[in-house]
């Protein structure tokens, strides 16, 4: 079976006369972590919400090369069906403050217009809600709000609804950032777990979170694509002199 569920080629992106993101090839494994590595403002946000086609909601906003998906440029699709092949959980967890915890599950069906029994929606929120490690905590409250959750709970409520439409990617901008070292090491936990079901692509700036969960990293710095490969030999013997600059803190 093909390896690389991702590809992107001589892929650019910005806004209006800015370009942000500048000539990235990449290729992304199947059922792999890659992490997207480098300072603040190299690029990575903006990278990742191009390839589940986000980035295109801002006004302004420019995109030129290809992003395949299975072999299929993105561009292509219907942008509706990209997101939903290509899930994405935000740096701060943010359910639907005025739902319940089982609509925010099966949030994506309801806004899609997608027609599911009840039978399904209650076996696509407990799947949802095991594969991100938190229904032994809510079985109990599905119907109350999801914001009395704690931060880490509710970022893997933001996680089970990415999950419950069954996507192919799931893309984490930064999850733990806004979590305390607790909720963090559960999170990285449940991410190493998900691999084995969906290709995890997670933008970090945080270096020894890179090192411990992801197979394969990139290192992005002023919108270039310096250096991508196994995470283990780019940590440990890095090509480029700026990739061993940024690990050792000497910028970023």
């Amino acid at each position: 079976m093909e390896s690389t569920v991702l590809k992107t080629e001589d892929f650019c992106a910005g806004f209006e006369d800015n370009e942000v993101v500048r000539h990235i090839e990449l290729s992304i494994e199947r059922n792999k972590i890659t992490a997207i590595m480098g300072p603040s403002g190299c690029g990575k946000t903006t990278f990742i919400r191009c390839i589940n086609r986000m980035h295109e909601l801002v006004p302004g906003a420019t995109s030129s090369g290809r992003i395949l998906l299975d072999l299929e440029n993105i561009y292509d699709m219907d942008a509706i069906i990209v997101r939903r092949k290509i899930g994405m959980v935000f740096q701060r967890p943010n359910p639907f403050p005025t739902m319940s915890i089982y609509d925010n599950v099966v949030a994506g069906y309801n806004l899609n217009g997608i027609a599911v029994s009840k039978a399904d929606k209650d076996r696509i929120v407990e799947e949802s809600l095991q594969k991100a490690a938190l229904w032994a905590e809510v079985k109990d409250s599905l119907h109350r709000r999801g914001t009395f959750l704690s931060g880490g709970q509710q970022q893997r409520l933001c996680i089970a609804r990415a999950l419950a439409m069954y996507p192919e990617i799931l893309l984490l901008d930064e999850p733990t950032s806004a979590l305390d070292p607790k909720a963090t090491a559960h999170i990285e936990e449940l991410v190493v777990e998900l691999k084995n079901t969906v290709t995890i692509i997670q933008v970090t700036h945080n270096i020894p979170q890179a090192a411990r969960i992801s197979d394969f990293t990139a290192f992005i710095y002023l919108g270039e694509l310096v250096e991508f490969g196994p995470t283990e030999r780019l940590f440990t013997v890095p090509r480029d002199k700026r990739t061993e600059q940024y690990l050792t803190g000497k910028f970023g």
